[in-house]
Protein backbone atom coordinates (compact mmCIF):
# COMPACT_ATOMS: atom_id res chain seq x y z
CA UNK A 1 0.00 0.00 0.00
CA UNK A 2 1.39 3.36 -1.04
CA UNK A 3 2.11 5.78 1.84
CA UNK A 4 -0.39 8.56 2.35
CA UNK A 5 0.76 12.01 1.15
CA UNK A 6 1.99 14.34 3.85
CA UNK A 7 -0.44 17.06 4.90
CA UNK A 8 0.40 20.57 3.72
CA UNK A 9 2.56 22.65 6.00
CA UNK A 10 1.19 25.83 7.63
CA UNK A 11 3.25 27.88 5.20
CA UNK A 12 1.76 26.04 2.21
CA UNK A 13 -1.75 26.53 3.59
CA UNK A 14 -1.18 30.26 4.06
CA UNK A 15 0.24 30.51 0.53
CA UNK A 16 -2.82 28.71 -0.86
CA UNK A 17 -5.21 31.09 0.89
CA UNK A 18 -3.14 34.11 -0.16
CA UNK A 19 -3.12 32.89 -3.78
CA UNK A 20 -6.91 32.51 -3.76
CA UNK A 21 -7.26 36.12 -2.60
CA UNK A 22 -4.68 37.59 -4.99
CA UNK A 23 -6.18 35.57 -7.83
CA UNK A 24 -9.24 37.82 -7.69
CA UNK A 25 -7.44 41.13 -8.08
CA UNK A 26 -8.70 42.70 -11.35
CA UNK A 27 -6.18 42.48 -14.23
CA UNK A 28 -7.37 45.80 -15.64
CA UNK A 29 -5.95 47.40 -12.47
CA UNK A 30 -2.42 45.90 -12.45
CA UNK A 31 -1.19 48.36 -9.83
CA UNK A 32 -2.89 46.20 -7.15
CA UNK A 33 -0.69 43.22 -8.03
CA UNK A 34 2.42 45.39 -7.92
CA UNK A 35 1.50 46.81 -4.53
CA UNK A 36 0.80 43.31 -3.23
CA UNK A 37 4.30 42.22 -4.30
CA UNK A 38 5.75 44.86 -1.97
CA UNK A 39 3.74 43.84 1.12
CA UNK A 40 5.99 40.99 2.27
CA UNK A 41 8.24 38.19 1.06
CA UNK A 42 5.53 35.47 1.23
CA UNK A 43 3.22 37.50 -1.03
CA UNK A 44 6.09 38.18 -3.42
CA UNK A 45 6.83 34.45 -3.46
CA UNK A 46 3.21 33.67 -4.39
CA UNK A 47 3.08 36.31 -7.13
CA UNK A 48 6.42 35.15 -8.57
CA UNK A 49 5.30 31.52 -8.83
CA UNK A 50 4.74 30.54 -12.51
CA UNK A 51 1.85 28.29 -11.44
CA UNK A 52 0.03 31.30 -9.90
CA UNK A 53 0.57 33.38 -13.03
CA UNK A 54 -0.90 30.61 -15.20
CA UNK A 55 -3.92 30.31 -12.90
CA UNK A 56 -4.37 34.08 -12.88
CA UNK A 57 -4.53 34.30 -16.67
CA UNK A 58 -6.87 31.33 -17.04
CA UNK A 59 -9.12 32.62 -14.23
CA UNK A 60 -9.59 36.04 -15.89
CA UNK A 61 -9.69 34.88 -19.52
CA UNK A 62 -8.97 37.54 -22.13
CA UNK A 63 -6.04 39.89 -21.40
CA UNK A 64 -7.11 43.35 -20.20
CA UNK A 65 -6.78 46.59 -22.14
CA UNK A 66 -3.62 48.30 -20.82
CA UNK A 67 -3.27 51.15 -23.30
CA UNK A 68 -3.57 52.24 -26.89
CA UNK A 69 -1.88 53.80 -29.85
CA UNK A 70 -3.67 55.03 -32.93
CA UNK A 71 -3.35 55.77 -36.64
CA UNK A 72 -4.46 58.79 -38.61
CA UNK A 73 -5.66 58.96 -42.17
CA UNK A 74 -2.89 58.97 -44.78
CA UNK A 75 -2.91 62.70 -45.54
CA UNK A 76 -2.84 63.51 -41.81
CA UNK A 77 0.54 61.84 -41.40
CA UNK A 78 1.84 59.98 -38.33
CA UNK A 79 0.05 60.52 -35.01
CA UNK A 80 1.78 62.10 -32.01
CA UNK A 81 4.47 59.96 -30.37
CA UNK A 82 2.43 58.70 -27.44
CA UNK A 83 1.39 55.44 -25.81
CA UNK A 84 -1.77 56.25 -23.82
CA UNK A 85 -2.32 54.11 -20.72
CA UNK A 86 -5.91 53.11 -19.91
CA UNK A 87 -5.02 52.07 -16.35
CA UNK A 88 -3.43 53.91 -13.42
CA UNK A 89 -0.07 52.40 -14.39
CA UNK A 90 2.27 54.86 -16.16
CA UNK A 91 2.48 54.89 -19.94
CA UNK A 92 4.86 52.48 -21.57
CA UNK A 93 7.73 54.33 -23.29
CA UNK A 94 6.91 54.91 -26.95
CA UNK A 95 9.50 53.37 -29.32
CA UNK A 96 9.69 56.65 -31.22
CA UNK A 97 10.50 58.76 -28.18
CA UNK A 98 14.26 58.40 -28.81
CA UNK A 99 14.06 60.18 -32.17
CA UNK A 100 13.21 59.20 -35.74
CA UNK A 101 9.83 59.01 -37.42
CA UNK A 102 7.47 56.23 -36.43
CA UNK A 103 4.07 54.95 -37.52
CA UNK A 104 2.22 52.39 -35.36
CA UNK A 105 0.50 49.76 -37.49
CA UNK A 106 -0.98 47.17 -35.13
CA UNK A 107 -1.24 45.88 -31.55
CA UNK A 108 -2.10 42.23 -31.00
CA UNK A 109 -1.14 39.19 -28.91
CA UNK A 110 1.01 41.23 -26.53
CA UNK A 111 3.01 42.88 -29.33
CA UNK A 112 3.13 46.26 -31.02
CA UNK A 113 4.07 46.67 -34.70
CA UNK A 114 5.73 49.98 -35.56
CA UNK A 115 7.08 51.28 -38.87
CA UNK A 116 10.30 53.21 -38.27
CA UNK A 117 12.58 55.14 -40.57
CA UNK A 118 15.37 57.67 -40.42
CA UNK A 119 16.93 59.48 -43.35
CA UNK A 120 16.42 57.84 -46.74
CA UNK A 121 14.20 54.99 -47.89
CA UNK A 122 16.81 52.34 -47.09
CA UNK A 123 16.54 53.14 -43.38
CA UNK A 124 12.93 51.88 -43.23
CA UNK A 125 12.44 48.94 -40.84
CA UNK A 126 9.59 47.34 -38.93
CA UNK A 127 9.80 46.94 -35.18
CA UNK A 128 7.87 44.24 -33.33
CA UNK A 129 7.96 45.35 -29.70
CA UNK A 130 6.69 43.82 -26.45
CA UNK A 131 6.05 46.76 -24.10
CA UNK A 132 5.74 44.52 -21.02
CA UNK A 133 9.00 42.60 -21.42
CA UNK A 134 10.85 45.19 -23.52
CA UNK A 135 11.74 42.60 -26.21
CA UNK A 136 12.37 44.06 -29.69
CA UNK A 137 12.61 42.40 -33.10
CA UNK A 138 13.51 44.30 -36.29
CA UNK A 139 12.32 43.23 -39.75
CA UNK A 140 13.26 44.70 -43.16
CA UNK A 141 10.67 46.28 -45.45
CA UNK A 142 8.73 43.95 -47.79
CA UNK A 143 9.16 43.96 -51.56
CA UNK A 144 6.01 45.98 -52.35
CA UNK A 145 5.85 49.57 -53.61
CA UNK A 146 2.82 50.77 -51.71
CA UNK A 147 0.44 53.63 -52.25
CA UNK A 148 -1.62 52.96 -49.11
CA UNK A 149 -0.73 50.23 -46.63
CA UNK A 150 -1.53 48.55 -43.34
CA UNK A 151 -0.33 45.45 -41.49
CA UNK A 152 -1.10 42.94 -38.75
CA UNK A 153 1.14 41.18 -36.23
CA UNK A 154 0.03 37.91 -34.63
CA UNK A 155 1.34 35.01 -32.56
CA UNK A 156 2.04 31.69 -34.33
CA UNK A 157 3.05 29.53 -31.35
CA UNK A 158 1.47 26.07 -31.73
CA UNK A 159 -1.40 25.56 -29.29
CA UNK A 160 -1.16 29.07 -27.83
CA UNK A 161 -4.37 30.39 -26.25
CA UNK A 162 -3.07 33.98 -26.64
CA UNK A 163 -3.49 34.72 -22.92
CA UNK A 164 0.24 35.30 -22.47
CA UNK A 165 1.98 35.74 -25.82
CA UNK A 166 5.49 36.77 -24.84
CA UNK A 167 8.67 35.69 -26.60
CA UNK A 168 7.23 33.08 -28.97
CA UNK A 169 7.21 33.02 -32.79
CA UNK A 170 5.09 35.54 -34.65
CA UNK A 171 4.27 36.70 -38.17
CA UNK A 172 3.55 40.04 -39.77
CA UNK A 173 1.15 40.38 -42.69
CA UNK A 174 1.77 43.50 -44.79
CA UNK A 175 -1.05 44.56 -47.14
CA UNK A 176 -0.94 47.47 -49.57
CA UNK A 177 -2.31 48.98 -52.72
CA UNK A 178 0.69 48.87 -55.07
CA UNK A 179 1.86 52.28 -56.24
CA UNK A 180 2.44 51.09 -59.83
CA UNK A 181 -0.25 48.64 -60.89
CA UNK A 182 -2.84 49.59 -58.21
CA UNK A 183 -3.30 45.94 -57.24
CA UNK A 184 -3.88 44.92 -53.63
CA UNK A 185 -0.88 42.84 -52.52
CA UNK A 186 0.24 41.03 -49.38
CA UNK A 187 3.51 39.67 -48.08
CA UNK A 188 4.09 37.58 -44.95
CA UNK A 189 7.07 37.86 -42.59
CA UNK A 190 8.07 35.07 -40.22
CA UNK A 191 10.15 35.66 -37.10
CA UNK A 192 11.51 32.13 -37.48
CA UNK A 193 12.91 32.58 -41.00
CA UNK A 194 13.55 36.34 -40.86
CA UNK A 195 12.34 36.88 -44.46
CA UNK A 196 9.23 38.10 -46.29
CA UNK A 197 7.29 35.81 -48.63
CA UNK A 198 6.84 36.60 -52.31
CA UNK A 199 3.88 39.00 -52.71
CA UNK A 200 0.45 37.58 -53.52
CA UNK A 201 -2.04 39.86 -55.25
CA UNK A 202 -5.74 40.41 -55.71
CA UNK A 203 -6.20 41.32 -59.35
CA UNK A 204 -7.81 40.07 -62.52
CA UNK A 205 -9.01 36.87 -60.84
CA UNK A 206 -11.35 38.88 -58.60
CA UNK A 207 -14.26 40.18 -60.67
CA UNK A 208 -15.77 42.34 -57.94
CA UNK A 209 -12.43 44.09 -57.33
CA UNK A 210 -12.02 44.75 -61.06
CA UNK A 211 -15.51 46.24 -61.10
CA UNK A 212 -14.59 48.44 -58.13
CA UNK A 213 -11.53 49.64 -60.01
CA UNK A 214 -13.38 50.37 -63.24
CA UNK A 215 -16.12 52.30 -61.45
CA UNK A 216 -13.54 54.38 -59.55
CA UNK A 217 -11.44 55.19 -62.62
CA UNK A 218 -14.55 56.44 -64.43
CA UNK A 219 -15.10 58.89 -61.58
CA UNK A 220 -11.59 59.97 -60.54
CA UNK A 221 -8.52 58.44 -58.95
CA UNK A 222 -9.51 59.81 -55.55
CA UNK A 223 -12.19 57.10 -55.34
CA UNK A 224 -9.80 54.20 -56.03
CA UNK A 225 -10.48 51.24 -53.70
CA UNK A 226 -7.20 51.42 -51.82
CA UNK A 227 -6.52 49.48 -48.64
CA UNK A 228 -7.76 51.31 -45.57
CA UNK A 229 -5.04 51.99 -42.96
CA UNK A 230 -7.19 50.44 -40.25
CA UNK A 231 -6.62 47.59 -37.83
CA UNK A 232 -7.32 44.12 -39.21
CA UNK A 233 -9.39 41.29 -37.73
CA UNK A 234 -7.46 38.03 -37.24
CA UNK A 235 -9.41 34.77 -36.96
CA UNK A 236 -7.18 31.71 -36.99
CA UNK A 237 -5.40 31.61 -40.37
CA UNK A 238 -7.72 34.22 -41.86
CA UNK A 239 -7.02 37.96 -41.75
CA UNK A 240 -9.52 40.60 -42.82
CA UNK A 241 -8.92 44.20 -43.98
CA UNK A 242 -11.22 46.80 -45.51
CA UNK A 243 -11.06 48.77 -48.76
CA UNK A 244 -11.97 52.43 -48.80
CA UNK A 245 -14.58 52.28 -51.55
CA UNK A 246 -17.81 50.78 -50.21
CA UNK A 247 -15.95 49.30 -47.23
CA UNK A 248 -15.51 46.05 -49.14
CA UNK A 249 -13.55 43.44 -47.16
CA UNK A 250 -10.37 41.69 -48.26
CA UNK A 251 -9.76 38.22 -46.82
CA UNK A 252 -6.29 36.68 -46.64
CA UNK A 253 -6.27 32.89 -46.42
CA UNK A 254 -3.04 31.94 -44.66
CA UNK A 255 -3.38 28.23 -45.44
CA UNK A 256 -3.44 28.87 -49.21
CA UNK A 257 -1.60 32.22 -49.31
CA UNK A 258 -4.32 33.86 -51.38
CA UNK A 259 -6.65 36.85 -51.32
CA UNK A 260 -10.37 37.10 -51.96
CA UNK A 261 -12.97 39.81 -51.62
CA UNK A 262 -16.27 39.77 -49.74
CA UNK A 263 -18.94 42.42 -49.51
CA UNK A 264 -19.96 44.06 -46.21
CA UNK A 265 -23.51 43.96 -44.82
CA UNK A 266 -26.01 46.40 -46.37
CA UNK A 267 -25.58 49.79 -44.75
CA UNK A 268 -25.08 53.49 -45.30
CA UNK A 269 -22.37 53.89 -42.69
CA UNK A 270 -20.17 56.84 -41.81
CA UNK A 271 -17.64 54.95 -39.68
CA UNK A 272 -16.88 51.22 -39.64
CA UNK A 273 -14.56 48.78 -37.91
CA UNK A 274 -13.94 45.04 -38.15
CA UNK A 275 -13.77 42.92 -35.02
CA UNK A 276 -13.75 39.31 -33.82
CA UNK A 277 -16.99 38.21 -32.18
CA UNK A 278 -17.24 35.97 -29.10
CA UNK A 279 -18.05 32.97 -31.33
CA UNK A 280 -14.92 33.70 -33.45
CA UNK A 281 -17.00 34.95 -36.38
CA UNK A 282 -16.15 38.15 -38.26
CA UNK A 283 -17.89 41.21 -36.87
CA UNK A 284 -18.68 44.48 -38.62
CA UNK A 285 -19.47 47.64 -36.62
CA UNK A 286 -20.89 50.76 -38.22
CA UNK A 287 -22.79 53.92 -37.35
CA UNK A 288 -25.89 55.05 -39.22
CA UNK A 289 -27.45 58.25 -37.96
CA UNK A 290 -27.13 58.12 -34.17
CA UNK A 291 -27.24 54.32 -33.89
CA UNK A 292 -24.44 51.80 -33.76
CA UNK A 293 -25.08 48.57 -35.68
CA UNK A 294 -23.26 45.32 -35.00
CA UNK A 295 -23.23 42.59 -37.65
CA UNK A 296 -21.78 39.08 -37.59
CA UNK A 297 -20.81 36.96 -40.61
CA UNK A 298 -22.19 33.46 -40.11
CA UNK A 299 -20.86 30.57 -42.19
CA UNK A 300 -22.95 27.41 -42.49
CA UNK A 301 -21.59 23.86 -42.50
CA UNK A 302 -21.94 23.93 -46.30
CA UNK A 303 -19.72 27.01 -46.52
CA UNK A 304 -22.49 29.52 -47.30
CA UNK A 305 -22.01 32.86 -45.56
CA UNK A 306 -24.50 35.56 -44.64
CA UNK A 307 -24.44 38.74 -42.56
CA UNK A 308 -26.70 38.74 -39.51
CA UNK A 309 -27.53 41.95 -37.64
CA UNK A 310 -27.09 41.07 -33.97
CA UNK A 311 -27.25 44.38 -32.08
CA UNK A 312 -28.39 47.99 -32.40
CA UNK A 313 -27.26 50.52 -29.78
CA UNK A 314 -28.65 54.05 -29.61
CA UNK A 315 -25.70 56.38 -28.96
CA UNK A 316 -27.46 59.69 -28.34
CA UNK A 317 -28.09 59.09 -24.66
CA UNK A 318 -24.84 57.32 -23.75
CA UNK A 319 -21.97 58.84 -25.79
CA UNK A 320 -21.18 62.47 -24.82
CA UNK A 321 -20.80 65.16 -27.49
CA UNK A 322 -20.11 68.89 -27.22
CA UNK A 323 -21.65 69.97 -30.52
CA UNK A 324 -25.18 68.51 -30.89
CA UNK A 325 -24.48 68.09 -34.60
CA UNK A 326 -21.38 65.97 -33.95
CA UNK A 327 -21.50 62.51 -35.55
CA UNK A 328 -19.78 59.76 -33.48
CA UNK A 329 -17.11 57.85 -35.37
CA UNK A 330 -16.20 54.17 -34.84
CA UNK A 331 -12.40 53.89 -34.69
CA UNK A 332 -11.80 50.32 -33.59
CA UNK A 333 -12.60 47.39 -31.32
CA UNK A 334 -10.83 45.29 -28.71
CA UNK A 335 -11.43 41.56 -29.11
CA UNK A 336 -11.91 39.41 -26.04
CA UNK A 337 -13.23 42.24 -23.87
CA UNK A 338 -16.08 43.14 -26.25
CA UNK A 339 -15.29 46.85 -26.37
CA UNK A 340 -15.82 49.25 -29.28
CA UNK A 341 -13.94 52.57 -29.55
CA UNK A 342 -15.98 55.63 -30.50
CA UNK A 343 -14.59 59.12 -31.06
CA UNK A 344 -16.52 62.36 -30.59
CA UNK A 345 -15.59 65.98 -29.95
CA UNK A 346 -15.86 65.18 -26.23
CA UNK A 347 -13.16 62.48 -26.26
CA UNK A 348 -12.41 58.85 -27.06
CA UNK A 349 -14.78 56.37 -25.44
CA UNK A 350 -15.21 52.62 -25.13
CA UNK A 351 -18.61 50.99 -25.03
CA UNK A 352 -18.83 47.42 -23.72
CA UNK A 353 -21.19 45.42 -25.90
CA UNK A 354 -22.61 43.17 -23.18
CA UNK A 355 -23.02 45.65 -20.32
CA UNK A 356 -23.46 48.86 -22.30
CA UNK A 357 -20.95 50.51 -19.96
CA UNK A 358 -19.30 53.61 -21.44
CA UNK A 359 -15.86 54.77 -20.32
CA UNK A 360 -13.73 57.71 -21.46
CA UNK A 361 -10.21 56.50 -22.27
CA UNK A 362 -8.60 59.55 -23.90
CA UNK A 363 -9.05 63.22 -24.63
CA UNK A 364 -10.59 64.64 -27.85
CA UNK A 365 -8.33 64.36 -30.87
CA UNK A 366 -7.93 63.08 -34.41
CA UNK A 367 -8.64 59.35 -34.34
CA UNK A 368 -8.99 57.10 -37.37
CA UNK A 369 -7.95 53.63 -36.20
CA UNK A 370 -7.35 52.85 -32.53
CA UNK A 371 -4.77 50.13 -31.82
CA UNK A 372 -5.61 48.57 -28.43
CA UNK A 373 -2.72 47.02 -26.48
CA UNK A 374 -3.96 44.06 -24.43
CA UNK A 375 -1.78 41.97 -22.13
CA UNK A 376 -1.54 40.71 -18.56
CA UNK A 377 0.87 42.91 -16.65
CA UNK A 378 1.95 40.98 -13.57
CA UNK A 379 4.92 41.76 -11.28
CA UNK A 380 7.05 39.05 -12.88
CA UNK A 381 6.92 41.02 -16.12
CA UNK A 382 7.90 44.42 -14.74
CA UNK A 383 10.90 46.08 -13.18
CA UNK A 384 9.12 46.18 -9.81
CA UNK A 385 9.87 42.52 -9.12
CA UNK A 386 13.63 43.08 -9.13
CA UNK A 387 13.17 46.24 -7.07
CA UNK A 388 11.06 44.36 -4.54
CA UNK A 389 13.60 41.58 -4.23
CA UNK A 390 16.36 44.13 -3.75
CA UNK A 391 14.41 45.91 -1.01
CA UNK A 392 13.95 42.66 0.91
CA UNK A 393 17.68 41.90 0.69
CA UNK A 394 18.68 45.20 2.22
Amino acid sequence: MAPLPLPPTPTELIDDVTAEILLRLPPEEPEHLFRAALVCKPWLRVLSDPAFRRRYRVFHGAPPLLGLLHRLQVLQGPPPVRFASTTSMPDFPHPGSDGGQTLPLDCRHGRVLVQMWGEGEESLVYLVWDPVTGDRHLAPKPDIDWLIHTAAVFCTAVGCDHLDCHGGPFRVLFMATDDHDLLVKVSLYSSETGVWSAPASLGDSCECYVQHMEDAIQEDRYHLPYVQPRRAAVIGDEIYFTLRRGHAIIKYDGCNNCLSMINPPPHDAYGIALMVMDDSSLGFVCIEGSSLYLWSRKVSSEGAAEWVQCRVIELKTIIPVVDPGEVPFVVGAAEGVGAIFISTDAGLFTIEIKSGRVRKVDEPGDYFSVLPYMSFYTPDRGRLLSLAKASYQQ
